[in-house]
C-alpha cells in the first residue's frame, strides 16, 4: 500500500468519524464515545494500547494487526475531538523523517526547556 493510499484511508476514516460524532448515540459507536466525553475516549485509547501490547507480546501477528487497527481508530476519534486531522500527524512524521530519533527527542527536550 502506498503512502498516498494510506493517507486516503486515514482521511476517509477521519471524515466518517467527523460525520458520525453528532449522530444518535443509540445507533453510532462514535457518537456514543463523543457523548461520553473526553475521558471515555482517552480511556478507550489506553485500553486499546494495552490490548495491542498484549497481542504483540503473544506473537500473534493477526491479533496484533487487529488490535493496532482498533488503537489507530480510537486515536482518530481523539484527534477529531481535538479538531485535529490525520494529516496533522502525518505532517509531523514527515517533518521528523530522516532525523535520528535520539536527535529529535533531544530537540523536543531543548524546546521545552527554552519555553519554561
Amino acid at each position: 500500500m502506498s503512502m498516498d493510499s494510506t493517507k486516503d484511508v486515514l482521511q476517509r476514516l477521519a471524515d466518517a468519524i467527523d460525520a458520525r460524532k453528532a449522530a444518535n448515540p443509540d445507533t453510532s459507536y462514535v457518537a456514543r464515545l463523543f457523548a461520553k466525553g473526553e475521558d471515555a475516549i482517552l480511556k478507550k485509547i489506553g485500553e486499546e494500547a494495552t490490548e495491542t501490547v498484549l497481542a504483540a507480546k503473544s506473537g500473534d501477528r493477526e491479533h496484533t494487526v487487529r488490535e493496532t487497527a482498533d488503537l489507530w481508530f480510537h486515536c482518530l476519534v481523539m484527534l477529531s475531538r481535538m479538531h485535529l486531522r490525520p494529516e496533522d500527524v502525518l505532517a509531523e512524521l514527515q517533518r521528523r523523517e530522516g532525523t535520528s530519533g535520539i536527535d529529535e527527542k533531544a530537540a523536543r527536550k531543548d524546546a521545552l526547556r527554552d519555553a519554561s
